[in-house]
């Protein structure tokens, strides 16, 4: 158990904290000297290289320009050309990320043969037989991003 301290043990345990702060203060003074002296060079090229990093990434910033956000604009007239309906429309688009017939199907809450029975219409129209094909020729024609 630790004994009770009053107020001058309080004080003198006080001033031995700062005495012991003000001693590793002193040191690591000492020792920051004594690198800076020794390895003064270093430091000055470190410090000129960090410099000219910054003043390298803020002209870069500063010359590039922004990319300009276009989006992407879906080609309605080769739509009406291929005479691909609305419903036909969203299938291709989820065919397009990736989505199965029954993924499909659970999004836009039809049956899966509903689904098979769009692919097959997409498929004649678009004059593929597989759905990569598909996908390659909607985007070749500006139809789905």
């Amino acid at each position: 158990m630790l004994p009770r301290l009053n107020k001058s043990g309080y004080l003198h345990l006080a001033g031995y904290g700062i005495a012991l702060a003000l001693g590793a203060f002193a040191l690591n003074l000492l020792e920051y000297r004594l690198i800076a002296r020794t390895y003064s060079g270093e430091i000055t090229a470190l410090l000129i290289a960090v410099c000219f990093l910054a003043l390298g990434v803020w002209i870069g910033i500063g010359l590039t320009p922004a990319p300009a956000e276009t989006g992407f604009q879906k080609n309605t007239a080769a739509i009406n050309a291929f005479g691909i309906t609305r419903s036909e429309y969203v299938v291709l688009e989820l065919l397009a990320t990736g989505h199965s017939n029954k993924g499909i199907a659970r999004a836009l809450g039809v049956a899966p043969n509903t689904v098979k029975s769009h692919l097959s219409s997409l498929f004649s129209k678009l004059k593929v037989q597989r759905r990569t094909q598909a996908v390659a020729q909607a985007r070749s024609f500006g139809l789905i991003a």
